[in-house]
């Protein structure tokens, strides 16, 4: 049976289910394997050993996702050793084209839309919308997660600088 948390998350103002566990910092980060913008597969095991910021969010193409992508990519080039990976059910395709308009060059983007085995093991799934909620984990050398945040309504923007400073923090250690 799948786990379910209900109304952990506000969509559109209104309460809305997420699949999976809420994750926590201490927990070891759950493998996963995606989709790359270039159709090639993408895995946990690509990031072992680098300090990784995993941001899910629920399509690019809005615009909250958007800024936050852009922010991202933006403030990663002031945080060598930090790896910036946006996760959503986007298809790959719409991924590689909206990267390549707004300009990303430090963020990579991965899909998860075959499978939805990233978004049930980092409990940001919406099974009705099969979309992410917005989420930020920050993965350390050895795969624990020493940050992770789960935003409570969909619009919110994630804390940059509290994200960044456990990021380097891990880069540091």
């Amino acid at each position: 049976m799948a786990n379910i948390r209900e109304g952990a998350v506000l969509w559109g103002g209104k309460p809305a289910n997420l699949e999976g566990p809420q994750l926590a910092a201490g927990q070891q980060a759950p493998d996963f394997l995606l989709v790359g913008s270039d159709m090639s597969p993408l895995s946990s095991k690509d990031y072992a050993g680098k300090v990784t910021i995993l941001a899910a969010v629920p399509s690019v193409d809005t615009p909250v996702c958007d800024l936050e992508t852009r922010t991202f990519n933006q403030k990663a080039t002031e945080h060598p050793g930090v790896e910036v990976l946006t996760v959503s059910m986007d298809l790959p395709f719409a991924q590689k084209r909206w990267c390549a308009a707004a300009g990303i060059e430090r963020v990579r983007t991965a899909s998860d839309h075959r499978e939805g085995s990233f978004g049930r093991a980092y409990g940001v799934l919406q099974p009705d919308r099969r979309l992410f909620a917005r989420a930020v984990f920050v993965v350390d050398k050895q795969g624990k997660i020493v940050y992770a945040a789960y935003m409570k309504s969909v619009g919110d923007q994630p804390d940059y600088e509290a994200v960044l400073a456990a990021a380097d923090k891990a880069a540091k250690a």
